[in-house]
């Protein structure tokens, strides 16, 4: 404990206390709770200073920009954590960390109306942003040095992740969101745009308060350095952001077509079956997307069938006797899928045990060992799939396939199809967070004669109440 001489400084009050609270708010790249729990960027990123410190973290979820700045290091926070953007206009009222990514402000547009080439040509359409975001601050500069008419709408109550589905619905015609929060959401809502950036890479940053000492801020500016240091910042980055570039929005506008028309048959199927075999009931939906659109009649020309597309000796090997038999291929194919994972060493964690498994499951447990050892030959780490997708291509060159054991392999297939798993699984899980934060605000909007009890039996269980 410390003594009565002296004022304990703020991270001497953390460490005493045993907690550290953050404020943030809920977006897909901030921070959301689905069925793995609380999850998020920047929620596990906090986490990990959390953890670094021995200390529990406490999180406060606001849902408005100003608020949360003007929160920062009272009672709810000692720092905020919400994707923010560290401008000279809110380094008045707060002081930022150094930056551990960067974000560009991004304009979109709905896909069928002319591409806008600059903020000029925007004059007649209605522009939204959310309030108190460092989007108005560009807007404002803009408009003050280039763009004397610009004009735009700040939408009450709002967040980036609406304003791509207002764009996407033809509700508005452009908005202004992060390009993260659109490289990410952009395959919920593939009729919303990039059309350009209105800003340069800006620094994203924790938000900590003017006044009281710095001894959190430094504390936490030595972990962010030593984060990135390790790697462990740039892996973290990976799991939320490497697989938002494989996008069509074709291929994107089928699946929310097939999650209407398709999945809603199967869906208890996918959480009863993922109950069994300790997967995600949204990650086996996405595999079974990738494999056959939800098909449970699909056939290949190399004879692979069902739901999961099973071969033949994987279906006889995990007792699936019919393999159009939607239940039994979706149980055949968890069952594989958990059979691979449990061989995957058990040095390696998640999430790049279950990306391996993936991998595995496309190409063969044989050919991904293969993999491994080159990545290791070439210096990479074995254990991460980052390293191993950048080496798995080359086992279709001789050189290299002909010192492994299992030679020859198609190994870009394995790439595209764990990025194709992935982006499907981020659209499921968007998808089905936005239809319960829909239900729950029904449930607001209804008459007050409804009981407390009632509501809460109605509210739905993968997200916070704090919603």
């Amino acid at each position: 404990m410390l003594g009565t001489s002296r004022t304990a400084s703020t991270l001497e009050s953390v460490l005493d206390k045993g907690v550290l609270r953050v404020i943030s708010m809920i977006g897909p790249t901030i921070y959301f709770h689905d069925t793995r729990g609380d999850n998020g960027f920047e929620y596990l990123l906090a986490r990990q200073f959390a953890h670094q410190l021995n200390v529990r973290l406490e999180l406060t979820v606001m849902d408005d920009l100003g608020a949360i700045l003007n929160a920062t290091g009272g009672p709810k926070g000692h720092f905020a954590t919400a994707g923010l953007t560290a401008t000279k206009e809110r380094e008045r009222s707060v002081r930022f960390s150094q930056a551990y990514t960067t974000v560009r402000q991004t304009l979109i547009y709905r896909l069928g109306h002319k591409r806008p080439k600059t903020l000029s040509d925007i004059a007649e359409g209605r522009l939204v942003v959310v309030p108190g975001s460092s989007h108005i601050e560009q807007l404002k500069n803009l408009k003050a040095t280039q763009y004397p008419d610009l004009q735009w709408e700040v939408v009450a109550d709002s967040e980036m992740l609406g304003l791509m589905q207002m764009v996407h619905d033809g509700e508005v015609d452009y908005a202004v969101v992060d390009s993260s929060a659109f490289d990410v959401n952009r395959g919920l809502y593939p009729r919303a745009r990039r059309a350009f950036d209105i800003s340069d890479a800006e620094p994203i940053a924790w938000a900590f308060p003017t006044y009281g000492d710095d001894s959190l801020l430094k504390a936490a500016n030595r972990f962010l350095t030593s984060y990135a240091a390790s790697g462990k910042l740039q892996q973290l980055q990976d799991r939320f952001f490497d697989h938002t570039d494989n996008f069509s929005v074709g291929g994107s506008q089928l699946l929310r077509h097939r999650i209407d028309s398709r999945l809603s048959k199967y869906e208890s199927l996918f959480k009863t079956t993922a109950e069994q075999y300790e997967i995600d009931w949204q990650l086996l939906a996405a595999i079974a997307y990738q494999e056959s659109h939800w098909n449970p009649r699909a056939k290949s020309p190399t004879g692979v069938r069902g739901l999961m597309m099973l071969t033949l000796p994987t279906a006889k090997e995990m007792g699936v006797s019919n393999r159009l038999d939607a239940e039994q291929s979706l149980r055949g194919g968890a069952k594989y899928l958990s059979q691979l994972r449990k061989r995957i060493p058990k040095d390696i964690t998640e999430p790049d045990r279950t990306w391996l498994a993936l991998a595995a499951y496309n190409i063969g447990l044989g050919h991904l060992e293969d993999a491994r050892v080159l990545t290791e030959r070439k210096g990479g780490d074995p254990d991460l799939w980052q390293d191993i997708r950048e080496y798995l291509p080359l086992l279709q060159q001789k050189k290299y396939y002909s010192t492994l054991r299992y030679g020859f392999a198609r190994g870009r297939e394995p790439v595209q199809y764990v990025q194709n798993i992935r982006h499907f699984h981020s659209i499921l899980r968007w998808h089905q967070i936005e239809k319960s934060r829909i239900e729950q605000a029904q449930l607001k909007a209804r008459p007050e004669s409804l009981t407390t009890s009632s509501t809460s039996a109605l509210a739905p269980t993968s997200l916070p109440l704090s919603l």
